[in-house]
């Protein structure tokens, strides 16, 4: 073979081979893409985002932006509402010194109005006298840091192949200033998110002004709530501004007693940011937090209306139920995102 045959044979194998990378049966945009894509995870099944909440690794001991990237990869997920300490503490935040880890299952008691022994009530008192006088300093922090950490936390989410969709700082509260919450606004921005989220104040002056904030950074405002949900739970804050809107939790809907999940999705899913997804029992079973399929929450059902009306917000992994001995918090994450992947497939 002539030497402009070979080279001839060559290009037109290799442009076979991009053809088929193009036009194959996966349906990739072509080699760039291919490339691009490897490894990376892919949590967008037949057009429903399922994300997660850094929450659900809070059991793990390294907390940082590097460390939760790692987790949220090895759990095959490609989307993530990020909670304040690992963007903040990646930006040079001052350290929090009360371990938190202990703290969250005190401060869920206490939410869900089950009794603290005197030492819980002791230890969760001095937690936040500390948390107090921490919120004092990192309200200092937050005036003066610049958006340049956030942006490389957000390259950095990006370039594995992860994107950021919700942020959730400790700064959007009716203790923190409005210098706080413009700082909390544009760190969400800056990190390629399209929403912040904050549990419910249920204070409507505090929602009117967070809203309207909201929409000069053209940005929402997604309000979660929990056992207090009820089909009209956010009606005063939806109706105050467009830039409010629902952070839904399926699973203390249900355990809360409320009927017709369905039906609130469909009536207000323009409104709906994002959706937190668990797997609790009804109040006749016991309201526990179960391993995904054991409990009472319609996550087959919901799921499935996502991907038949196509609606565009994320549902969010948030990991509950106790990590079996011998497992992670890692491990059990991709065990509901499987859960997922298989109902959506």
């Amino acid at each position: 073979m002539k030497p402009n045959q070979s080279r001839r044979h060559f290009l037109g194998a290799s442009a076979a081979l991009v053809a088929g990378a193009v036009l194959g049966p996966n349906k990739l945009w072509g080699a760039p893409a291919l490339i691009r894509n490897l490894n990376k995870p892919n949590s967008l099944i037949n057009g429903v985002q399922i994300g997660v909440i850094t929450y659900s690794y809070r059991d793990m001991p390294d907390q940082s932006a590097e460390a939760t990237l790692k987790y949220v990869l090895d759990s095959g997920i490609s989307a993530i509402e990020l909670m304040g300490t690992p963007v903040e503490s990646f930006a040079g935040a001052p350290k929090n010194t009360v371990d938190m880890r202990s703290m969250y299952p005190l401060m869920r008691k206490r939410r869900e109005n089950q009794t603290l022994t005197e030492d819980e009530q002791k230890t969760l008192a001095e937690a936040e006298t500390k948390l107090k006088a921490y919120r004092t300093e990192m309200a200092n922090w937050r005036q003066k840091v610049p958006m340049a950490k956030f942006e490389q936390v957000r390259k950095m989410y990006n370039q594995a192949g992860v994107s950021i969709y919700g942020f959730k700082p400790d700064a959007f509260g009716m203790q923190n200033s409005d210098a706080e919450i413009d700082y909390g606004m544009r760190a969400a921005k800056t990190l390629g998110a399209n929403q912040i989220t904050l549990e419910h104040p249920v204070n409507e002056a505090h929602t009117l002004k967070l809203g309207q904030m909201a929409q000069k950074h053209g940005i929402r405002v997604g309000y979660h709530g929990h056992e207090q949900q009820t089909p009209t739970f956010w009606d005063a804050a939806l109706a105050q501004s467009p830039g409010n809107a629902l952070n839904f939790d399926l699973g203390h809907y249900i355990a809360a007693g409320q009927p017709d999940p369905l039906n609130l999705v469909q009536q207000k899913h323009d409104r709906i940011a994002s959706m937190h997804i668990k797997d609790r029992q009804a109040p006749t079973h016991g309201k526990g937090n179960l391993p995904w399929g054991q409990g009472d929450t319609p996550l087959k059902e919901v799921l499935g209306l996502m991907r038949e009306k196509r609606y565009q917000f994320p549902a969010t992994i948030e990991l509950e139920y106790q990590v079996p001995q011998g497992s992670t918090s890692v491990a059990e994450v991709s065990k509901c995102f499987e859960f997922c992947r298989k109902i959506l497939s």
